[in-house]
């Protein structure tokens, strides 16, 4: 039989965006929310009210931790979910990730982003969860995409190049808890064993420099 998590406290971070954002939730109600905004120095704006946040958590509380893992800004999701562990780690709670883009207070849509490059990418979300995983796609695909009409979104901070009519949406971290609270124990366990880091939606991308005097000199015999 399956067990709902309806009865855990869910702490949720979400700093995959210039709004940071921290909720806690008991029974799927709210018990503290904070957001802050910050477009380089999550690290220095997140650890008060994640502290405030603790004071909330009821005493001897059965809970998780939730990261919104992006796509988005990965210095802040790395800071989220560096936070999120050492929480996790020192009051022995499970932590997981979860793709902010799922947060939206709808059904069903679809999500358009910029993936640099000259590239986008686009999802589709039901009930908070990825029906599949985004797809990378060109400016012209990515138009007639929109053309076939649906609930299209975004969540960059602009609106991505030539989609200037598409919502603008924020990732949500008390919609976070909503999600979470939904889930199995099971669910929750198969998450925390799976290595949480940011969603990437492109290898990396490493320059190489081009003046002779930026390159690396030879090893000499």
């Amino acid at each position: 039989m399956k067990t709902i998590m309806n009865s855990c406290t869910v702490l949720a971070l979400d700093l995959s965006t210039a709004r940071g954002m921290i909720s806690l939730c008991q029974d799927g109600q709210p018990l503290f929310e904070a957001t802050f905004q910050s477009e380089r120095s999550h690290n220095a704006q997140v650890f008060a009210p994640l502290a405030e946040a603790l004071t909330h958590v009821p005493e001897n509380a059965k809970a998780v931790v939730v990261v919104g893992t992006g796509p988005g800004s990965y210095t802040g999701v790395r800071i989220a979910i560096a936070a999120a562990q050492g929480v996790g780690l020192s009051r022995g709670w499970p932590v997981i990730g979860w793709p902010s883009i799922c947060t939206a207070s709808l059904k069903e849509y679809s999500v358009l982003g910029d993936a640099r490059r000259g590239m986008f990418y686009h999802a589709r979300v039901q009930d908070g969860h990825l029906v599949r995983p985004p797809l990378l796609v060109t400016s012209q695909q990515a138009a007639e995409l929109v053309e076939q009409g649906a609930s299209w979104v975004s969540f960059d901070p602009r609106s991505p190049a030539g989609f200037s009519d598409l919502p603008l949406l924020r990732p949500n971290a008390d919609r976070l808890c909503q999600i979470v609270t939904g889930l199995t124990d099971q669910e929750v366990m198969d998450l925390s064993a799976r290595r949480l880091e940011p969603f990437y939606l492109q290898e990396a991308f490493i320059t190489t420099a081009r003046k002779a005097g930026k390159q690396v000199p030879a090893l000499q015999d």
